[in-house]
């Protein structure tokens, strides 16, 4: 059998993405990294390239959720529609 490139499972990647970004979404990222070396290990390298795969795309959302919302609000407050205006106050 031809030696296969190893699968990565971004296991670091979607704990960072969990204690740090957005719970829910590092939470679905570990689902999916903790099973890619069982599905390596059980020889469905599809299958594990696909969980490795949406690890890494639930880690990134996870890691880019935070930065999107700074920065929406940042906007807000630069157009004087931030939270002092929701409330009434200059």
């Amino acid at each position: 059998m031809a030696s296969m490139a190893p699968i990565p499972n971004h296991l670091v990647w979607a704990i960072l993405a969990t204690l740090f970004c957005c719970l829910p979404g590092g939470i679905v990222a570990i689902v999916y990294a903790s099973r890619v070396d069982s599905l390596v290990a059980a020889g469905l390298y599809d299958a594990a390239r696909e969980a490795s795969d949406k690890a890494r795309f639930w880690s990134l959302l996870s890691l880019f959720t935070p930065v999107i919302g700074i920065v929406a609000y940042l906007l807000l407050l630069a157009m004087g529609l931030g939270l002092g205006a929701l409330t009434g106050g200059y």
